[in-house]
């Protein structure tokens, strides 16, 4: 059994795809056996980030996340963020001649330009420094593997995909809506680089129903009043809104995989979205669901095509077992001592 330290700026409280991943991860590690330590925000003052002030970043030392981490003397180190944590663990372990395993697990370059207009170049450029330090890369989809492999990664890259926890994300008897169907639902934050606008823009008959919250919803909202705003919702509640509703819409662009995409497949739910990593690497046949440019020809070809039978039992294939066993073999021992 290993000692696996796991780096993350994301963390509870976050309610997003990285932490879930994350925290199902290092779960079912220790289920397994391994002894796992989370080295996150928690531990430390924090501040809020820019744009994202709910989200928060620790203020650490170099000398405090040194002290951790020989602490917990690791067999392999997994940086998962490139946020102020990340850094200083990437630091910490090429001083020392560490190898260690990194994920891309958001396009911090689009998000920077949505949010900042800042270009993606310059960001691309630090990514590529920060991962091609990796000994091992780990990436979602093999979109993603070829999106960053021609902007100039070339660290080893390694496929980790994701899961479904079916206790929560199962077909249910499908339920009538309250609202005017078709009902098209959308479920994750709500901000300006998830293009929920994109969705909510569209003349389309139905209902709109948007599950989430985020910087972006008061204006939103308020621009939208015909959308049906519910807010975080979780267990049943959220399982009542997939079983009332008839196609699942995801307007990302921006998604390095969206592992909402998987639930509401496991849910019996057809998908409509952009052709972008990760929708693209998952609606693969049209009764899957469609990926289009253009969204409203996307929502009506999933409508008219999509098989619930066909998504209950691609989104049953995504399971955390196969990834949690991706995630060990793509992880590399430690060289050299701290």
């Amino acid at each position: 059994m290993a000692r696996i330290l796991i780096v993350t700026d994301a963390w509870h409280p976050q309610v997003n795809g990285v932490v879930r991943t994350l925290d199902t991860t290092a779960r079912r590690l220790r289920e397994l056996g391994h002894t796992v330590d989370v080295l996150e925000p928690s531990a430390f003052p924090q501040f809020a980030a820019p744009f994202y002030p709910e989200i928060r970043f620790a203020l650490a030392t170099p000398g405090r996340v040194a002290d951790r981490i020989c602490k917990f003397a690791p067999d392999s180190v997994h940086i998962s963020t490139e946020g102020p944590l990340g850094f200083l663990a990437r630091r910490y372990c090429t001083k020392r001649g560490w190898a260690f395993s990194t994920s891309y697990h958001t396009k911090f370059p689009e998000y920077l330009r949505a949010l900042a207009h800042i270009p993606e170049r310059w960001t691309y450029r630090l990514l590529r420094w920060f991962h091609n330090r990796a000994s091992s890369l780990m990436v979602a989809t093999p979109s993603l593997e070829a999106d960053l492999k021609s902007r100039g990664f070339t660290a080893p890259i390694r496929r980790w995909s994701r899961g479904v926890d079916p206790a929560q994300f199962h077909p249910r008897p499908k339920v009538a809506s309250a609202y005017p169907a078709p009902v098209l639902l959308y479920v994750g934050r709500i901000s300006v680089e998830k293009g929920i606008e994109d969705f909510l823009k569209i003349d389309t008959p139905g209902t709109k129903v948007i599950v989430g919250d985020g910087p972006a919803r008061a204006a939103l909202e308020k621009r939208y009043p015909q959308a049906k705003f519910l807010g975080y919702l979780q267990g049943d509640a959220l399982g009542a809104c997939y079983a009332a509703a008839d196609l699942f819409v995801f307007p990302s662009r921006t998604d390095t995989f969206g592992l909402v995409v998987i639930e509401a497949l496991a849910c019996g739910l057809p998908v409509a979205a952009y052709p972008a990593t990760g929708p693209i690497d998952i609606l693969t046949r049209h009764e899957l669901g469609t990926c289009a440019d253009d969204l409203k020809f996307a929502i009506d070809r999933a409508l008219k095509l999509g098989n619930r039978d066909a998504c209950i039992a691609e989104g049953a294939s995504y399971t955390w077992a196969n990834c949690t066993e991706q995630f060990l073999r793509n992880l590399v021992p430690v060289t050299g001592t701290a």
